[in-house]
């Protein structure tokens, strides 16, 4: 059975640096899974990616030799079910703010007697070249678990969350965390005061001995980030991949026929 190198990379305390797949493209996502990213993330919850077609892109990714990863909708247990039975690798879970949200998701991802996953399907063996019985075997060794905080309550209980078993990574959605932390009149939060939360998350995380990460949008950022200490990084995604050179080249070209700006992407 193929080991989850991520994890492996994860736990040894070395950096791994991947990115997003919103668009759900399969020859994109063959690409992409091959130029050197470790991991690939499929994004369930905010794009309009089906369990079809997800499925198929663990399929492609692992087959690359890369490592397929989902984040699901929500910490639900039929949403992690379905994805590790299509084959993915690891789950990352959205919006985790108490230890109670946190176990189940851990409980969900494990088979028993460490978790209450249910036994079946086919997909999961098949991406990671084993036989039904050796996934079913290692999987709760393999299967990766990585946890998103992304509010001021996820960060107030981050050390009780980050040192429960079973939890292997920690990722901050950078945008749902900033919108969390808005005053009552929907003012955003000074980069000063957004900057104090991500350390204090780092600090945690470190104090822990659990990885953490977060989303970024250039190469310099995740340097920095590396630096600094966190650990599982996304560099932006297949979307804004191909948004940003495409407006490059426009711009070289003074093409003004655009109607917008799409930078946010």
């Amino acid at each position: 059975m193929r080991r989850n190198s991520v994890k492996q990379a994860l736990q040894a305390g070395h950096p791994q640096v991947g990115t997003w797949l919103s668009l759900g493209e399969l020859s994109a996502t063959r690409l992409l899974a091959r130029v050197g990213f470790p991991w690939l993330t499929v994004d369930l919850e905010h794009s309009p990616i089906d369990w079809s077609q997800a499925s198929a892109l663990f399929a492609a990714i692992a087959d690359a030799g890369c490592v397929p990863l989902a984040r699901v909708p929500e910490g639900r247990h039929d949403h992690i079910k379905r994805v590790l039975d299509a084959g993915a690798y690891g789950i990352i879970a959205p919006m985790v703010d108490t230890v109670e949200q946190a176990k189940a998701i851990i409980a969900a991802a494990k088979y028993p007697p460490y978790g209450n996953r249910s036994v079946g399907g086919a997909l999961h063996a098949l991406n990671f070249g084993a036989t039904a019985g050796d996934y079913y075997k290692h999987a709760n060794d393999e299967v990766i678990v990585i946890l998103q905080t992304e509010s001021p309550r996820g960060v107030e209980n981050a050390e009780a969350i980050y040192s429960l078993p079973g939890c292997d990574a920690i990722f901050v959605g950078p945008n749902d965390l900033r919108a969390q932390m808005r005053t009552p009149d929907g003012a955003d939060p000074s980069p000063e005061a957004f900057e104090a939360m991500l350390q204090r998350i780092l600090a945690a995380g470190k104090k822990c001995g659990t990885p953490v990460g977060l989303h970024v949008q250039s190469v310099d950022v995740v340097k920095q980030r590396i630096a600094e200490g966190w650990q599982f990084i996304a560099l932006g995604s297949d979307l804004s991949m191909l948004v940003a050179q495409a407006q490059k080249n426009a711009s070289e070209l003074n093409l003004t026929s655009g109607n917008g700006d799409l930078a946010r992407y």
